[in-house]
């Protein structure tokens, strides 16, 4: 005869406390999530070192966002390589600016220097919304792209550093 079919109270009561012990070690057991590693573009060897044998045609864009909210460019003639850093755009979420890199008018390269990471749902959303922005981005050749699902505010400023990198490169 099975053990729960039994009319013994006293049965159950430790059946059900062995599964709801049972239950609670599964439970506490989970690992928490963790969240995914940012995936950032990586600057181009190429572009860093066209920097410092441009001359002195132009100021050399340092590596990290000062803060500054205008854009700045390095690099020599239009025919060259060169590097253009848009403008730091302040989103409900965190700060978002773009680095693009241009040889013969033509983008060739999209970098994120700043964009919001303060918390790991930040990290999350940027890991994926970045290098999708980036993709269209370098497909477009324009601040014209669509925004990413879920990310639209880090999308928005995307763009907007985007463009402001464009304008300043005068395409």
């Amino acid at each position: 005869m099975h053990a729960l079919k039994k009319r013994s109270p006293l049965r159950r009561v430790v059946l059900a406390s062995a599964a709801t012990v049972s239950g609670l070690v599964m439970l506490l057991s989970l690992k928490p999530h963790t969240p995914p590693e940012i995936a950032a573009a990586p600057a181009p060897a190429a572009s860093s070192g066209s920097n410092s044998s441009a001359g002195s045609g132009g100021s050399s864009s340092s590596g990290s966002s000062s803060g500054s909210s205008s854009g700045s460019s390095s690099g020599g003639s239009t025919s060259g390589t060169r590097t253009v850093t848009g403008e730091t755009v302040q989103t409900r979420w965190g700060p978002v600016q773009v680095r693009i890199t241009l040889k013969s008018g033509r983008i060739t390269d999209v970098t994120a220097v700043s964009y919001p990471t303060d918390n790991p749902r930040d990290q999350e959303i940027s890991s994926y919304a970045i290098p999708q922005l980036r993709r269209e981005a370098l497909a477009a050749q324009s601040a014209r792209i669509d925004s990413v699902s879920g990310a639209t505010y880090t999308s928005d400023g995307y763009k907007q550093s985007l463009q402001s990198a464009l304008d300043s490169a005068g395409l």
